[in-house]
């Protein structure tokens, strides 16, 4: 079985369920006053709607093969370790902006303008969360 969607449609349903099933411990509230488990819930309802449509797609297309970039892997997982340290140890901001842009090493084209314009607009969101809905996040 190397179908690429087929085992993307699977990882994603996977993941669902872990997420769901851990969801149901909460109490649920109802839409009008959310229980902390009705977000996860959502979110893993959708997710899990959209691994069985990749699952149903990969019926209906040719099998394209599944193949794995170790050095892109590395990449993302090592701009990850750094974004958590430097969050940790300095502060979020310059993990943010470390992250964007040692994560698009690993992608098909680097531009630095794309990456500033994304970092400035992925600290735009922390700044946002951190004044509007109060977070605690370790900007400066």
């Amino acid at each position: 079985m190397n179908d690429r969607h087929l085992l993307k449609g699977l990882f994603l349903i996977g993941i669902a369920l872990a997420f769901g099933l851990g969801a149901m411990r909460y109490p649920m509230g109802s839409l009008g006053r959310a229980g902390p488990g009705l977000f996860p819930f959502l979110v893993s309802s959708v997710l899990f709607l959209l691994g069985a449509a990749m699952i149903v797609r990969s019926r209906l297309q040719e099998r394209k093969a599944m193949y794995f970039n170790v050095k892109n892997i590395a990449v993302i997982l090592g701009s990850l370790a750094g974004f958590a340290l430097l969050s940790e140890y300095i502060n979020m901001i310059v993990g943010i902006v470390f992250l964007v842009f040692c994560a698009t090493i690993a992608g098909t084209s680097y531009s630095i303008t794309r990456n500033i314009k994304v970092a400035i607009g992925l600290v735009a969101i922390a700044v946002a969360f951190q004044k509007l809905l109060g977070l605690q996040l370790p900007l400066y």
